[in-house]
């Protein structure tokens, strides 16, 4: 597997020692999960059917981190994973991204093998168990990060039940949510990721680089190292404001339509401790300019052009119903004319409004679909564009870490996505 070494995680200490439950541990996104929550300082205690990997996975560990906890466990097997929650210590966070990928079968397929069983077992049934194993472990707080993929969001076929199992891990994840408020639920849609499998698949010619390369706005794979910054944000409790919420991590293939190839991405990506250059537009509300005015000044010390620039646009936010979308047009012409690549723009779009009369409800639509129509047409030059949607009386400096992460260097395979964040007046109050 060829990965840029420059693109690490960087060590990001937390304020206290955390301590996760990672799944699937040893291999391809669990791997780089492991090793850059480690870096972080967190103590993990790592879970894998494959012991060797495991050995080999301690063996690079990071030489000032605390020695991980390793559990080989096989997580089909629903007696194991009772057995588990008598091994673990207090967890601050779990991260279920163990999974069963197939290929080559078709939906009604491996009743007599019982492959779709285990993998039906391993994607669908082990997250819940592992939460009820979990359960009288997990501190205040808590955060549950479920590992889906973006074929949950849409048919893949011939690929098993894969697609159904990681569709209901969704729904699953939405109604813990929902079930357990005290906990932050969150998932993770990954898009193709060059992990060893995909890589070994690449090299065989048994997958065709270019052409799967052509379906993701931002012109390239994504390592392994891009989603283990994702699970890295959402594992801390910076996530509280995405609970309940679904993160698609995929280079904005799932937003963009694939009516024709889309271009390589000319630029390659820039490392994850690239200092953040932050600019703000338009932000005029108070409460907005005080928090976002103490992030700008966090990042003060990088306003050198050697930063990775990041435009905080909020003119949407003020935007009367039925302009909308012409707010984010002015505001992506306006960050279009003065980046050229390398660079984010995250819109703040007010929340729904379901009392709006029927001929304005196109409005937020459009703008949703401007947003990623942008993110298809941009991400060749390494441009991104999100957006999130805070609710009235939401507290905004509750938002910053979120906004830390999406609009950073961290994050420069997510694009396309409107967020829409479930932070309330008291939401910071739990960040710690």
């Amino acid at each position: 597997m060829t990965t840029d070494s420059s693109r690490a995680p960087r060590e990001r200490p937390l304020a206290g020692p955390h301590t996760v439950l990672l799944t699937g541990a040893a291999a391809g996104i669990g791997r780089a999960t492991a090793l850059s929550l480690a870096r972080a300082g967190w103590r993990c205690v790592l879970v894998d059917a494959d012991a060797d990997a495991l050995q080999r996975l301690e063996a690079a560990w990071p030489p000032d981190a605390e020695p991980p906890m390793n559990l080989v466990a096989d997580l089909t097997d629903a007696a194991r994973i009772e057995r588990l929650g008598h091994d673990i210590p207090p967890l601050d966070a779990l991260i279920n991204n163990a999974g069963l990928s197939a290929g080559g079968a078709e939906a009604t397929s491996g009743r007599e093998d019982g492959t779709a069983a285990r993998l039906l077992a391993l994607n669908l049934s082990a997250p819940a168990r592992m939460v009820q194993a979990c359960a009288p472990h997990l501190l205040a707080g808590a955060r549950i990060v479920n590992v889906a993929s973006g074929a949950g969001l849409r048919a893949i076929p011939w690929r098993g039940l894969y697609s159904p199992s990681k569709a209901g891990l969704i729904g699953q994840s939405r109604a813990l949510a929902q079930v357990r408020p005290e906990w932050t639920v969150t998932t993770l849609a990954p898009g193709f990721v060059r992990t060893e499998l995909v890589q070994r698949l690449i090299e065989g010619g048994r997958l065709n680089l270019a052409r799967a390369v052509s379906k993701i706005p931002m012109g390239r794979m994504a390592e392994p190292e891009d989603m283990a910054e994702a699970l890295c944000f959402l594992a801390s409790p910076g996530a509280r404001v995405l609970t309940g919420q679904l993160l698609v991590l995929d280079g904005g293939s799932s937003v963009c339509g694939g009516s024709q190839p889309l271009p390589a991405c000319e630029h390659s990506p820039l490392p994850f401790d690239t200092p953040l250059r932050p600019h703000l537009e338009s932000v005029r509300e108070p409460a907005w300019q005080a928090a976002l005015g103490v992030w700008v000044r966090a990042h003060a010390g990088n306003l050198d052009r050697t930063g990775y620039p990041a435009v905080i646009d909020a003119r949407a936010l003020y935007a009367q119903p039925g302009t909308r979308l012409d707010a984010v047009l002015d505001a992506a012409r306006s960050f279009r004319s003065s980046h050229a690549a390398l660079a984010s723009l995250t819109l703040l779009l007010p929340a729904p409004e379901p009392t709006l009369g029927w001929q304005l409800a196109g409005d937020a639509d459009a703008a949703r679909m401007l947003v990623a129509t942008l993110a298809a047409e941009w991400g060749a030059h390494g441009l991104r564009i999100n957006a999130l949607e805070p609710p009235q009386g939401s507290a905004p400096q509750a938002c910053l870490p979120l906004l830390d992460y999406v609009a950073g260097p961290r994050a420069q395979f997510l694009t396309g996505q409107v967020l829409r964040l479930a932070v309330t007046l008291d939401c910071h109050r739990g960040l710690t």
